[in-house]
C-alpha cells in the first residue's frame, strides 16, 4: 500500500518552522548547567520571534494552500501572526528580570511561549477542524502550564488548575461541535463544508445548528465571552503577570480568528437564531465585564473584566461580516499594545511577589515614577477610547462598521458601556496622581520601584505605538481594509 504525504511549501511553512525550532532550542538550553543560560535563551527567543515576524512579513500577497488544504496562508492571517508575534516579543521583553526575580525556569518559559504563539499561528491558519482543534490545544496545553509557572505562588498553582479543568471542559464542547458539524456536512474542511452549505439541496439543519452551537461554546470560553467568563478573573489574577499580559492579547486574536473562519464557511450570519444568540453574547458581555471592573480594587482583576468587555466589543465588529474585518485588525493590534503596556507597569508596582496589584499601591505614583505613571495613564486613556490614544479610533472604527452593517441598537449598548469603563480607567489616573500613598493592610510596605532596561523598552514600544496610531491611523487602516477572511 502506498502512502501518500501531503506537498509542504517549505517557504510558506518558515514562519511556524522558526518558532517550533526556537521553542524546542529553549527547552535544550533548559538542559545546560551554565549561569548565563537564562540569557541565552532570551537571544535566541527573541532571535526566533524577530525572524519569524521579518519572514512573515515576506510573505504577503504570496498566500497558498498547504498540507492538502489544512492551512490557509493568506494576508489575514498573516497580520494576525504579526499581532501573535509582536505580543510574544513584548512579553519576552517584560519577563526576563521577573523570572529572574520570581525564580523562574527561564527557559521553559520561552519554550513554552514559543509554542503557545506557535498553536496562535495554526489557529488563524486552520481551513480544517481537526487543525482548529490541535492548534487551540496547543495553545491551551502551553498556558495551562504558563499560568501556574509560579510555583512559589498558590494563586499562580490555582489559576494554573483552573484553567486547566475548565479549559478541558470547553475543549469537549468544542469536540462535540466538530462531530455534529461532520455529521451535517460529511466533511471537516471548511473550504469543503462552505461549498456544501451554499449549494442547493436539503440539509442536516438540526445537526447544523447543533454542532454551531456547541462550536460557539468551544470559542466564547476562550474569548470569555459572558457566561463563559468565570475563569478569566481568577487566572488573570493568579498567573505570573507577563503570561497574564500574553493571555489578554494573543489568545483573543486567535480565537477571534477562528470564529471569523468559521461564520466565513458557514454563513452563520443567514441563520437569523444564531445570530440572535452572538448579539446577546455581545450586549451581555460588554454590559457584565464593565459593571464588575468597576467594582474591583485588585488591578489585574480590574484588567480581566475590562479584557472581557473588550471581548463584546469585538464580537459586535465579527457580526459586520466583511464591514468590520479591517476594523477588527486595527482593534486586535493597538489592544495587543495597549494591554500589554498596561501589564508591564502591573508587573513594575507588583514588585517582587507580586504584592503590589492594588489600586492604593498606585497612589503618589506620578511623584514616584512620573514616566510609569504617564505610560500608564496614556494605556488607561486608550483603553478608555479617549482621544487622541489609538483605543479610541479602534473603538470608532468598529462601532462604524457595526452601523454600516445595521446594527445601530449594538452600537448604542457598546457606547453605553464604554462610557461607564472610564470610570474605572480614570479613577487609575487618579490615584497616580491625586492619592498619596499611605501603606495599609493590603498595599506594598515599600514605594520604591525598580524597573529593567527591558521592560522600559517594553514601555517605549507600547507607549509610542498606543500614541502614534492614535494621531496617525490612516495609512494603516488603508493597509487592513485591503484584507479579507474570505477562504478560497
Amino acid at each position: 500500500m502506498e502512502i501518500i504525504f501531503p506537498a509542504v511549501n517549505i517557504e510558506l511553512m518558515t514562519p511556524f518552522i522558526l518558532i517550533t525550532l526556537g521553542g524546542l532550542s529553549a527547552l535544550l538550553i533548559s538542559i545546560v548547567r551554565n549561569q548565563i543560560k537564562d540569557a541565552i535563551s532570551t537571544i535566541v527567543t527573541l532571535l526566533a520571534i524577530i525572524l519569524a515576524g521579518i519572514y512573515t512579513a515576506t510573505l504577503w500577497d504570496r498566500g497558498d494552500l498547504l498540507l492538502s488544504g489544512h492551512l490557509l496562508v493568506d494576508n489575514f492571517s498573516l497580520f494576525l501572526n504579526i499581532i501573535f508575534l509582536l505580543g510574544a516579543l513584548l512579553t519576552v521583553l517584560i519577563s526576563y528580570h521577573y523570572g529572574r526575580q520570581e525564580y523562574f525556569r527561564i527557559p521553559e518559559f520561552h519554550s513554552l511561549l514559543l509554542f503557545a504563539t506557535l498553536g496562535m499561528m495554526l489557529m488563524a491558519s486552520s481551513t480544517h477542524l481537526i487543525t482548529i482543534f490541535l492548534g487551540l490545544e496547543t495553545l491551551s496545553v502551553s498556558l495551562y502550564v504558563l499560568s501556574g509557572f509560579s510555583i512559589h505562588r498558590i494563586k499562580s498553582l490555582e489559576s494554573g488548575l483552573k484553567y486547566f479543568v475548565l479549559g478541558a471542559f470547553a475543549s469537549g464542547f468544542l469536540l462535540y461541535g466538530i462531530a455534529f458539524l461532520y455529521g451535517a456536512t460529511g466533511d471537516m474542511n471548511l473550504l469543503v463544508i462552505s461549498d456544501f452549505l451554499f449549494s442547493p439541496g436539503p440539509k442536516e439543519d438540526a445537526f447544523l445548528l447543533i454542532g454551531l452551537a456547541l462550536l460557539l461554546v468551544g470559542v466564547a470560553f476562550k474569548l470569555a465571552l459572558v457566561p463563559f467568563h468565570a475563569w478569566a478573573p481568577d487566572v488573570y489574577e493568579g498567573a505570573p503577570t507577563p503570561v497574564t499580559a500574553f493571555m489578554s492579547a494573543g489568545v483573543k486574536a486567535a480565537a477571534l480568528a477562528v470564529l471569523i473562519r468559521i461564520l466565513a464557511a458557514t454563513a452563520v450570519r443567514d441563520i437569523t437564531l444564531l445570530v440572535n444568540i452572538l448579539s446577546a453574547l455581545a450586549v451581555l458581555t460588554m454590559v457584565v465585564g464593565n459593571i464588575l471592573a468597576v467594582t474591583q480594587r485588585n488591578i489585574k482583576r480590574m484588567l480581566a473584566y475590562s479584557s472581557i468587555a473588550h471581548a463584546g466589543y469585538l464580537l459586535v465588529a465579527v457580526l459586520s461580516g466583511g464591514l468590520g474585518t479591517e476594523s477588527i485588525l486595527f482593534y486586535l493590534a493597538m489592544y495587543t499594545l495597549m494591554n500589554i503596556g498596561a501589564f508591564a507597569v502591573v508587573l513594575v508596582v507588583g514588585g517582587k511577589g507580586e504584592k503590589g496589584i492594588f489600586l492604593e499601591d498606585y497612589a503618589d505614583l506620578g511623584t514616584r515614577k512620573p514616566l510609569l505613571a504617564c505610560c500608564m495613564a496614556v494605556f488607561m486613556f486608550s483603553l478608555a477610547g479617549i482621544p487622541p490614544t489609538a483605543g479610541f479610533l479602534a473603538k470608532f472604527y468598529i462601532f462604524k462598521s457595526a452601523v454600516s452593517a445595521g446594527y445601530p441598537g449594538l452600537v448604542i449598548i457598546a457606547v453605553l458601556a464604554s462610557v461607564v469603563s472610564v470610570y474605572y480607567y480614570i479613577r487609575v489616573v487618579y490615584v497616580m496622581y491625586m492619592k498619596e500613598y499611605t501603606p495599609g493592610e493590603e498595599a506594598a510596605p515599600a514605594p520604591a520601584l525598580s524597573i529593567s532596561s527591558l521592560v522600559i523598552v517594553a514601555l517605549a514600544v507600547t507607549t509610542a505605538g498606543v500614541l502614534f496610531f492614535g494621531i496617525f491611523p490612516n495609512p494603516l487602516f488603508a493597509f487592513l481594509s485591503s484584507i479579507s477572511p474570505a477562504l478560497y
